[in-house]
């Protein structure tokens, strides 16, 4: 897991965090660690597959074909276009 480092927290933020932290019963790193992940990862986010997934279905594909398109793709990734 990589870690951070965060420089120059004023004294106010920093002793909000501890108070906010010992509300919760957590330590100030998995408060802080908290408060980052719901900033970056919201909960009504809807990831990339699902969303063509959806788009698929309002468009009448059915599982068969979605079958069908991934063994004509094949098992290896695409080549990616050189420009010479």
């Amino acid at each position: 897991m990589a870690a951070v480092t965060i420089r120059n927290l004023s004294e106010e933020v920093h002793r909000a965090l501890k108070a906010r932290a010992a509300q919760r019963s957590r330590s100030m790193e998995a408060e802080m660690r908290a408060i980052l992940e719901a900033a970056v990862l919201p909960e009504g986010r809807l990831p990339l597959g699902a969303a063509l997934s959806e788009i698929s279905r309002k468009y009448g594909l059915t599982d068969a074909e979605v079958d069908t398109f991934q063994q004509v793709r094949g098992t290896r990734p695409a080549e990616p276009i050189r420009f010479k």
